[in-house]
C-alpha cells in the first residue's frame, strides 16, 4: 500500500500539471512561461500536500516503499524526455 501511495502522488501531481498547463490562453512567451510556472508551483503544492496527508493518516506507512516509490515514478516520467519517436 505504502508503494502504491507514493507512486499515486507523483501520477495525480503530474495530473493536476497537465491540467493548469492546459487551461492556458497564452498568447506571448511570457503568458506562457507564467503558466508553466503556475503549473509547476501547483504541482509542488500537491506534492507536499499529499506527503503530508498520507504520512499524518496512514499510520501503517512504510517510508522506504512511499519515498522510494515516489522517486522511481519521478525519474521515470523525467527519462520519458529522452525515448526517441518509433
Amino acid at each position: 500500500m505504502s508503494a502504491l501511495l507514493g507512486g499515486l502522488v507523483n501520477l495525480l501531481a503530474g495530473i493536476v500539471f497537465a491540467l493548469v498547463a492546459s487551461h492556458s490562453d497564452s498568447e506571448s512567451a511570457a503568458a506562457t512561461i507564467r503558466t508553466l510556472a503556475r503549473a509547476e508551483a501547483s504541482k509542488i503544492a500537491l506534492i507536499v500536500l499529499q506527503f503530508w496527508l498520507v504520512l499524518t493518516t496512514y499510520k501503517e506507512v512504510v517510508p522506504l516503499f512511499f519515498f522510494a516509490t515516489f522517486v522511481v515514478t519521478v525519474l521515470l516520467s523525467r527519462m520519458a524526455l529522452f525515448a526517441s519517436d518509433i
